[in-house]
């Protein structure tokens, strides 16, 4: 009798656990027409290859977290700089206990105990590592290795993936999946001009008049310093401090490396008083930061010495994020873990201390990022800034379109299967709850000829640019370029700052580089000086920036 109840028992917890899902049918939860313009279908996946599966689980609350952004970020609402605490803008983003545990039977169901899991800090994320063979038996679908026609890497997706119906309300969506977004820097041109010389502070001389009427070194027409930029945007005699918590954070994906020797040889040039000074690099997902001057990134060097040498001695951040293609499937490499934007903000989000100033520079086309994954992590940007975080990310530098100046071999088409001529808005720049910088060039400054541009076709237009967008589209007239993008849609970038001609040391030489990857850092130093100046004067850090800057704030731009 006792092993009949020893039996009996976890046999009918059994039952009762597969219960909701007895006589289920599976549902495509999503799906692509095919794989996006240059891949292709290569091979089926090796069974055996693992996945690294990311679970969003749906947030009932965000509304409620969308509300409180929207008035803590008005200047004109009471409750202006009352940011939420962790724990408060958690219960916000936290899934109700029903789908925690509908998704923990459906697990189970498929041999996957708690102590398979791992839940993020609010448990809306949940993250397993499974075999092929058994992500399509759960997913009901077929994965494949596709390839890349003109860069040869190798990725693990499918384009249809199916759910228990039951689960349809409680699963926002599982990745890698249908997504072959590929995340890139926003670079335009780095110049290997090798007469250039190691950038000097600007010496008195020819001026001429900056946007405030102050006067700014002519050198500055043709080559971007710190001082320039300081002089430009009228800080030139601000000091910031290391000791009040405020901190400035750089990202970095795509095996882009800090390159320690080059930072303090940029500092000894432009900066002096940094030089000698550290800052906190953080690994997430097994990210590194190669030393070699072969693994100096162009991109990670731009970012970090402007960034951080704008705001020095303020606390500095380096995220340096794995997991970023090429990759190549094989029995020496047999795990696929190249999601790194959702790792570094599920890492951020997870964190008592976050910078108060973040830049990003990388993107891709927005119709490259599927709608599910766009707008789920376009929530978590919201669930920063509900904290008093402001975002920077650069709006791309491919114009309207994919940058290529030859009409003949342009690529400025849908990737729905219909192939439709339209204009290619980037992400995350286009998310409504981040703060997309432009690139300008010269003095006065216009706007430069690669800095991205225009209207998601994902987020509506968010009720802060309303005015100003609307304002735009009557000067347009409405047959300017219709069809051609959505205009209803959130208008980018928001802010613009100098991109061209950025005086940075890589590999040991000094070198010029453009880009909206200029823009974002320069932009999100002197945000981080408003944020040190405002804590010194015991008020809140400034925030989601773009109500206050479509209000009020674009005056003093």
């Amino acid at each position: 009798m006792k092993f009949v109840t020893l039996f009996v028992f976890p046999f009918a917890a059994a039952l009762a656990s597969t219960a909701p899902f007895r006589g289920c049918k599976q549902k495509v939860k999503e799906s692509i027409h095919g794989p996006p313009r240059g891949w292709y279908e290569h091979s089926p996946a090796p069974k055996h290859h693992i996945l690294e599966l990311k679970i969003a689980l749906s947030q009932p609350k965000f509304p409620e977290l969308e509300q409180h952004l929207w008035e803590i970020s008005d200047p004109s609402h009471a409750r202006y700089g009352a940011h939420l605490s962790k724990q408060e803008t958690e219960t916000l983003m936290a899934p109700c206990s029903k789908t925690l545990d509908i998704v923990s039977e459906w697990l189970a169901l498929h041999g996957l105990a708690e102590e398979d899991v791992v839940r993020s800090s609010a448990r809306d994320w949940v993250t397993i590592r499974v075999p092929v063979s058994l992500a399509e038996e759960m997913l009901d679908t077929t994965y494949y290795v596709y390839k890349h026609t003109e860069t040869g890497e190798s990725i693990i997706r499918t384009t249809s993936y199916s759910l228990p119906d039951i689960l349809h309300d409680h699963v926002d969506l599982i990745q890698p999946t249908t997504m072959f977004t590929r995340f890139k820097a926003f670079k335009s041109t780095l110049h290997r001009n090798k007469e250039v010389q190691p950038a000097v502070s600007c010496s008195p001389g020819e001026t001429i008049a900056g946007p405030a009427g102050n006067a700014v070194n002519a050198s500055c027409n043709s080559t971007i310093t710190l001082s320039c930029l300081r002089q430009l945007y009228n800080a030139e005699n601000y000091a910031t401090t290391d000791k009040n918590n405020n901190a400035l954070g750089i990202t970095g994906f795509a095996y882009q490396y800090v390159n320690n020797e080059d930072l303090q040889q940029f500092y000894q040039a432009q900066n002096p008083s940094a030089y000698g000074s550290n800052y906190t690099l953080i690994s997430i997902n097994g990210g590194k930061n190669n030393q070699s001057y072969d693994a100096a990134g162009d991109e990670a060097d731009l970012d970090t010495q402007f960034g951080f040498g704008l705001t020095w001695p303020t606390r500095r951040t380096f995220y340096t994020t794995g997991g970023e293609p090429p990759f190549t499937p094989d029995l020496a490499t047999p795990n696929d873990t190249n999601e790194p934007y959702t790792d570094w903000l599920e890492y951020v989000l997870s964190q008592d201390d976050v910078p108060q100033t973040i830049s990003t520079s990388y993107g891709d086309d927005e119709q490259s990022v599927p709608y599910t994954y766009a707008t789920r992590v376009c929530a978590g940007m919201a669930s920063l800034g509900v904290r008093g975080v402001s975002l920077l990310f650069s709006s791309g530098d491919g114009g309207v379109g994919d940058g290529n100046p030859d009409p003949a071999t342009q690529i400025c088409k849908s990737n729905d299967g219909q192939n439709r001529t339209k204009f290619l808005p980037t992400f995350p720049a286009s998310c409504p709850y981040v703060t997309a910088v432009g690139g300008t060039t010269n003095i006065p400054e216009t706007a430069a000829i690669f800095s991205s541009g225009g209207f998601s076709n994902y987020f509506t237009r968010p009720a802060y640019q309303e005015a100003a967008v609307s304002a735009y589209l009557a000067k347009l007239g409405t047959d300017t370029y219709k069809g051609l993008y959505n205009s209803t849609g959130r208008a980018f970038p928001d802010v613009a700052a100098q991109s061209e001609y950025f005086s940075i040391i890589y590999q040991g030489q000094p070198q010029l580089i453009d880009g909206t990857s200029c823009a974002s850092p320069a932009f999100a130093g002197f945000v981080s000086m408003l944020n040190d100046a405002r804590i010194n004067a015991r008020k809140a850090p400034l925030g989601f920036l773009n109500p206050f800057l479509y209000s009020t704030g674009y005056k003093a731009l």
